[in-house]
């Protein structure tokens, strides 16, 4: 369809900037996101730099690959119309371009150093282009960041990139991302308040743990495809059962002897190591040989080089309550090469009682679709819950 506009002395051909039922989404990506994860930095806003120079590479990109060829496969020959709206460059156009070309449109142009003012500026474009849905990749402060500019205007979908990933409007990884925006274009999935919450990072690096929630926005209801906002729990009545964590957990390194433990983050694993008799950071990756501390507050190439010298090991994780992630939340500096190296069968996952009962699913997003798949596909994951007690819980394939 096209409009004829007369004049005396030419015809003019103009095609309608949209079909009469094209949705618009609104797409950005947050560069760096994720970086400060597998060099140990829990974080990257304000620590660029440091990433860069500690060895860190740029993950967003991949993860948003990884989304978008999921929506092009799940859109398949529906027929549905749209029109991506995305930012130049880093924050967008790279990776359209490379996955969905010819259907986008660039209406912000960024420089090759983006901010978080970037973010925002990009946000207010989508809102004043009256997209329907805003899709973006990083972590909660990108989360953050568009939800000052749009306040809860328009619906938002993340693709998880970042480290620490608590907000409700992410879906649990990339591919489940495309699968909802696919979902969203065909009217399939219904929208519902969620919360936008953030960590102080600057404490979080020190150790501490300041969680604000800045408000709801408007978020996609899917009970698998999107991840729950973080339970923050007290575990003041769960002393019994961590005691028989720990002393479980002592008799397993006794026994095994010349075995590396590679212990998780989390405060779980921090009071388990305490009634081992171990001083353990509480956000960071440390290591035990022989019943002593090895290693503290480790990044991926930290324990990549003490695999070289103890090639025997096992990792112990503990579950995001509620969300249910073990591994890619949080702990990236246990990357798909130290998981390979140490072997699926010897990751042990530990939790309380309370925490299990409020997260009835295990989840893993490594960053490495083939990983993950491999470790899901083993149906159920071992968690110890006590003093030689174990439960076997199911593992989410999505």
């Amino acid at each position: 369809m096209y409009f004829i506009l007369s004049s005396p002395l030419r015809m003019f051909y103009y095609p309608p900037p949209y079909p009469c039922m094209m949705k618009k989404i609104g797409f950005l990506l947050n560069p760096y996101a994720g970086m400060g994860g597998r060099v140990g930095l829990k974080g990257t806003d304000g620590v660029v730099e440091e990433a860069i120079k500690r060895g860190a590479t740029p993950v967003s990109p991949g993860r948003a690959k990884e989304a978008i060829m999921a929506f092009k496969k799940e859109i398949g020959r529906g027929g549905e119309e749209f029109l991506i709206l995305t930012c130049s460059s880093p924050m967008g156009e790279n990776v359209l371009e490379s996955t969905l070309p010819g259907s986008y449109r660039v209406v912000l142009e960024v420089g090759e150093k983006t901010e978080a003012e970037d973010t925002r500026r990009a946000a207010k474009t989508f809102v004043e282009r009256e997209v329907d849905l805003i899709l973006f990749c990083g972590g909660d402060g990108t989360a953050r960041d568009i939800f000052e500019a749009i306040d809860a205007r328009v619906p938002m979908l993340g693709i998880p990139a970042g480290v620490k990933m608590h907000s409700g409007v992410f879906a649990v990884n990339p591919r489940a991302a495309g699968r909802l925006l696919a979902m969203f274009l065909k009217g399939e999935v219904e929208t519902a308040p969620v919360e936008i919450v953030d960590l102080d990072e600057e404490e979080y690096r020190r150790g501490g743990w300041v969680i604000r929630t800045f408000g709801e926005v408007v978020g996609l209801r899917e009970s698998t495809l999107i991840q729950s906002t973080k339970e923050l729990q007290s575990l003041e009545g769960e002393r019994e059962a961590l005691g028989g964590i720990a002393d479980y957990l002592e008799e397993l390194m006794e026994r095994d002897g010349d075995v590396l433990y590679i212990l998780g983050p989390g405060s779980t694993l921090k009071r388990v190591a305490e009634r081992i008799g171990v001083e353990k950071t509480l956000l960071g990756v440390d290591a035990l040989y022989g019943g002593r501390a090895v290693g503290r507050d480790l990044s991926e190439s930290d324990i990549l080089r003490l695999l070289e010298r103890y090639p025997r090991a096992k990792v112990v994780l503990s579950p995001i309550g509620g969300q249910g992630f073990f591994l890619g939340r949080g702990n990236q500096q246990i990357s798909p090469e130290v998981i390979r190296r140490v072997g699926v069968e010897n990751i042990v996952v530990v939790s309380t009682p309370g925490k299990l009962l409020r997260t009835p699913l295990l989840r893993v997003d490594t960053g490495d679709p083939d990983l993950d798949r491999e470790i899901v596909k083993r149906g159920y994951v071992r968690v110890i819950t006590g003093y030689r007690r174990e439960r076997m819980v199911s593992l989410s394939g999505v």
